[in-house]
């Protein structure tokens, strides 16, 4: 029927010399960067200009962790709850809080210290 329908508009259109052209809509979702906002809109750019990890989220993996060379964990704040993993079969997270300016060693033996990282 749609298609007996169409054919009718067409050789009525053709008979009365009126041009028709064929528009076909698009209806996708424009860029999420333009509506982003915030602190998802930062993450975003800062994601666009190559830095994958912009707040620092990801998995360290522990070094030698020894007091003359220890674990640097960065921030941009004065403090920082850090959790290591003492074992490789635990199944919980041993929590800590690094201060600015000390070394803190945890259960385990490794030694951690904050360093200064610029804030984003």
């Amino acid at each position: 029927m749609a298609s007996m329908c169409g054919r009718m508009a067409l050789r009525a259109a053709a008979r009365q010399n009126v041009t028709y052209q064929s528009v076909r809509t698009c209806k996708m979702m424009n860029d999420p960067m333009e509506h982003a906002t915030g602190i998802e809109k930062r993450e975003l750019l800062l994601k666009a200009a190559g830095n994958d990890n912009p707040f620092d989220m990801k998995v360290f993996k522990r070094g030698a962790g020894t007091k003359e060379n220890p674990n640097l964990i960065p921030s941009a704040f004065d403090a920082r709850i850090v959790g290591c993993i003492c074992e490789e079969d635990q199944t919980y997270v041993q929590w800590m809080w690094l201060q600015k300016g000390n070394q803190k060693r945890c259960e385990c033996g490794h030694w951690f210290k904050l360093v200064e990282k610029a804030a984003v």
